[in-house]
């Protein structure tokens, strides 16, 4: 079977043997703020989509978009404030 997509980029229409969200030529973009995003994560385990968006320069719906995606998993956490000296 034969699916017909469009990238999430680029917004080409490509056809391919799988369902996929971004074509042939914008994957490597995908693959490089992946291998950014988890870099800083072994770094910072603790940050949220805000925080990576500020480090990185990507922008935090292309985050969140990625998590939906299931690139990126979730976890629970609480914020705490640290006091003041």
């Amino acid at each position: 079977m034969i699916y017909t997509n469009v990238c999430k980029h680029c917004h080409k229409v490509f056809r391919s043997k799988i369902r996929t969200l971004c074509c042939n030529d914008c994957r490597s973009e995908d693959d490089d703020r992946l291998d950014d995003i988890v870099q800083y994560l072994k770094l910072y385990p603790n940050s949220n989509a805000l925080q990576i968006s500020e480090e990185l320069n990507i922008h935090p719906y292309v985050i969140l978009k990625y998590m939906e995606e299931g690139w990126l998993g979730e976890a629970n956490g609480e914020f705490s404030q640290l006091p003041d000296d």
